[in-house]
Order: C-alpha cells, then structure tokens, then sequence
C-alpha cells in the first residue's frame, strides 16, 4: 500500500477526534440529535484548523443509518462510501478552479434531483471566497431556499471576501487557532501510535512552529521523520530539519543589541543565514524568545508557564536583569513590523539587518519606548563615566529635585509675567489633575504625569513624586527634570490656571510613607489645609 502522509492517515473520523474546536463539536452534534440541522453552514478560520473535516463528518453524520450521540458510525456502507470518496450524495466543489457561473449553475441544475441514498445531498464548496460575483449572485436564491433534502457547507479563510448577502444565508462557525498545548498531546498521542520516539521539547517546538494548524504540525513531523527515519528524534535535529535556531544564538544576538555592538550582531546574522536558517522563521523565533524573557520579568512563578529546560531558564533569568521591560516591548514591536514584510521580501537577510541596526540605536526612533531605551543607554554611560553631550534642554546637577526655573534662568523667558499661584490653588489643581492631564493633547507627556503621584508641599508648589525603584517611573522622573519637558508642563499650567505654577519633579528615594513627605489624597488636602477641595475646570 502507498505511504499516506501523516494528516491524511490521522484525519478525524468523527466528531470526538476533533481537538480545539470544541465549541463548535458540541453545536453541530446537539443540531443532529435534535434534528435542527441547518440548510446552510459556512465554517471560517485559517488553514488547517478542520474545515473540510468538519464538513465530512457532518456529511456522514445527516446521512449514517446509525450515528452514535451525534457522530457517524463509519461502518455502515453509506458512511463507508463517503469517507471513500464515492458517495453520490456528497459532493465537494473546489471554488479556486471552478468559480465561474456555469459551475454553479450546474450545482443548481443538480439540486433538482434528490439523493439516491441516505437523507441528504451535501454541497462542500471550499475556498468559496473565490467565486466570481456572477456566481455569488446565481447560489443566493438556492442557498436561501434550497429543497428539504439538501444542505450546503461553504469553507474559507478569507471570510472578509464573501458578500454579506451569502453570509447572512448561513449558519456561521469560526475556527479557532490550536493551543499549543493541544497540538502537542495530539502528536504525542500520535507519535506513540507510529512507534516514533521524540523528544518532548521536539514535539512542543513543532506545536509552536505549527501557529495554530493541526495539519502544518503533522506535515512538519511528518519532514522530520522521514530526515531521521529509524532514529529518535531530538531537539536538534528538529532544528536542523526546519532550518531554526538554538537558544543560545538567540541569547547571544541580545546580549550584542544591548550593548549596542552593531558589528557583532550582524555577524551573528551572518552566521545564521550561512548556515541556511530560514529567515522568516528566525525571526519569528526571536520575536518568541523576547516575550519569554518579558513574560519571566512580568510576574513570579511563570518558569511553569515557559516550559524551558533548567539551563535555559538560567540563561533567560540572566537576561532578564538585564533590559527593561518596555525596552523588550520595543524589540518585539520592531521585530513584529520586520516579520510582516520579510514574508514576501527579496531581500530578506537585508531587512533583518537594518532591522538590527534598529534595534541597537534607539535614537533611530521617536516613539516613547525608543525614549526609555535612549535615556537608559544614557544612564549607564554616566554611572559609567563616559562622558555623553547633553541636549540643550537637560540640566546637569540637578539633584534630583528641578523647579520651575534651572540655574537661575525662567524657563518661561519671553512670555507674560503671571502672578503665582497661591498654596490653595496649587491644591485644586491636584484635586483636579486626572482631569487636567486626559485632556493634554501630547500623550507621551500625559503618560509621563500619569506615572507620578500629585501632591502639594508646605511652601505651595505642586509636587510630582515618582518611585525610583520601579524603572518606568524613574525614567519618566528623569525626563520631566529636563529643562525643555518643565517648560512645556508649566505652559499647560500657566493656560489653564491663568497663574504660574512652580513645579518641582521628586523621587521616593527614602521609600517614606507618603503622608509624611507628600499628601495626593483629596480628604488629606482637606484635613491639612482646613479647607474643603471642589474639583474644577480651570
């Protein structure tokens, strides 16, 4: 006998053998016991998520002499014939070849006669996005009223293509992606039926690199057994089969793009693309092994989560202590980007390294998480001791704390003197900040106050108190002390209040409790200052 590839010999055969989409398995088995079968289902999602084999079953199961809770029996001679391909009862219409007017008329013609056996006749049209408009127009009225005896299952992946007119005709079931960790126990399942032994990180590699799709794992297993055949298969060999890559490179380009070592990690590129790694899947690979590394910063216990070997595990805790969260948050943007257009490039190894570059100089960007990598490169290069330029509007010496004016100089030179504001309306001002802030116009600004705790001090300035251990509130901390960022706020203040606001940026270095060296409660305000705070629009 012919070898059959391996989703084609492990295709369900009913309804129970189906794995992911049990919200739809329960639906169609409830309609067929209770006899409320629709006349018209159109099953949407992306490839190899069980589709077609969901419309099979279903053929068999309206037309078995004895289905057993809902699924097809698969002995009698009907179930037999259809799973054989020999039924006249179903009929499966690829709408990729035959999308023309004349092949739905012919469907049409068809429906007039009813089945020679069993109770229905079943119409499968697959890739049914494709149909012309002329063949969509001519399937509407049959598909709203079509005989008794007959139904009609239309498959897609690409349901944004069909006319509302035909979606509104059907019953209609999205296809979910595959957990990963369903695709693994069915091939482990699998594996152990053929005999083939495999490493479990192999088969959890494979269920990632499936993306959701029963049938890419199996065929992508199916590669990898016939490449060893005989031998067990090890994590190794998956990679080397599939054109990935280990860990380890992964940890050692990170370590070139934190350092900001373009040389090195474009070597490392080259090292991969010369060793025939497939780009696309690098990339994707990389993009999985960044949001590891921010899922273990993220939160405790979450190395179950991760499922990693001990080692590397350590590799990625090593990691971890070593870039900041929204830095990861950046990486994965432009990786996310990259792997959108490396699809169909031509250049692709050219992509991959001026994406690299990207990555290693932050100033290449103006978005807010390129800000944060920028000012934490900053950073360590002064604890350092490189010397760096500083920008015009960044005031060195500050000490932490910065007021309205830097070295003796307004900052709001040039423009209106305004009478200060007295300590009780720098108070409604807190008490009506949230308000103030949602309605900026420059979000990175709002995101920056929106990270500090409001509050007054004794001598009636405004106070914007950030944590210093926490890395987001540290660096919005340091960007608000910049000379050109204070002006900016105290403009705001000044258009809003009508007054000038003396502002000063302080961080929690003492970790006090807050009522002792700030107030940002309401009822606090009140019971210092005696007075009772109504919100207000200034």
């Amino acid at each position: 006998m012919a070898y059959q590839a391996l989703y084609r010999k492990f295709r369900p055969q009913t309804f129970e053998d189906v794995k992911g989409q049990d919200h739809i398995v329960t639906t169609l088995k409830n309609q067929l016991k209770n006899d409320r079968i629709g006349h018209a289902y159109l099953f949407t999602g992306t490839r190899g998520t069980g589709k077609t084999t969901v419309a099979k079953i279903l053929a068999r199961a309206v037309n078995c002499r004895h289905p057993m809770d809902g699924s097809p029996c698969g002995k009698c001679n009907i179930c037999r014939a259809i799973s054989a391909g020999n039924s006249m009862n179903v009929i499966e219409i690829d709408a990729a070849s035959n999308n023309g007017v004349n092949n739905i008329r012919e469907i049409i013609e068809e429906v007039a006669y009813p089945p020679t056996e069993g109770r229905y006749k079943v119409y499968i049209i697959d890739e049914v996005h494709m149909l012309s408009p002329g063949a969509y127009n001519a399937l509407l009225k049959t598909l709203e009223e079509p005989p008794e005896y007959v139904i009609f299952i239309l498959a897609t992946t690409e349901v944004n293509k069909i006319p509302i007119t035909i979606l509104s005709r059907c019953q209609r079931y999205d296809f979910h992606r595959i957990s990963v960790v369903t695709i693994a126990d069915r091939l482990r399942q699998l594996m152990e039926e053929e005999g083939v032994e495999v490493e479990d990180r192999a088969v959890d590699y494979i269920a990632r690199a499936a993306d959701g799709s029963m049938r890419d794992a199996l065929s992508l297993m199916d590669q990898c057994i016939a490449f060893y055949l005989g031998q067990k298969l090890t994590y190794d060999d998956i990679l080397k089969v599939l054109g990935a890559v280990d860990t380890k490179v992964f940890s050692r380009l990170l370590r070139a793009i934190l350092g900001g070592e373009i040389a090195e990690a474009i070597r490392v590129i080259g090292e991969i693309i010369t060793e025939g790694r497939e780009p696309v899947q690098f990339v994707n690979d990389f993009t999985w092994y960044l949001r590891n590394l921010l899922l273990l910063k993220s939160g405790d216990h979450m190395e179950d989560v991760l499922d990693m070997s001990s080692d590397n595990l350590a590799l990625l805790r090593e990691e971890a202590q070593m870039v900041e969260d929204e830095i990861l948050m950046r990486y994965i943007r432009i990786l996310s980007d990259l792997s959108s257009q490396i699809r169909y490039a031509s250049q692709k190894r050219v992509l991959i390294e001026i994406a690299t570059i990207k990555l290693c100089k932050p100033q290449m960007e103006t978005s807010y998480d390129s800000l944060i990598d920028r000012l934490v490169t900053l950073e360590e290069k002064v604890e350092e001791g490189i010397p760096v330029q500083m920008s015009a509007g960044e005031i060195p010496g500050s000490g932490g704390q910065m007021t309205g004016q830097a070295q003796g100089m307004p900052v709001r030179s040039g423009k209106k003197e305004l009478p200060a504001a007295v300590p009780e309306e720098v108070r409604q001002l807190a008490g009506s900040w949230k308000k103030l802030v949602a309605a900026l116009e420059d979000r990175m600004l709002a995101s920056m106050l929106n990270k500090a705790l409001v509050s007054v001090s004794e001598e009636g300035e405004l106070l914007l108190v950030y944590d210093v251990e926490a890395p987001d509130q540290n660096l919005a901390r340091k960007k608000m002390m910049q000379a050109q960022t204070m002006a900016e706020l105290q403009n705001i203040l000044a258009e809003s209040t009508g007054k000038e606001v003396r502002v000063k940026v302080i961080g929690n270095e003492d970790r006090r409790p807050k009522e002792q060296m700030y107030t940002d409660a309401i009822d606090y305000f009140a019971r210092t200052a005696g007075v009772e705070l109504v919100e207000e629009d200034f």
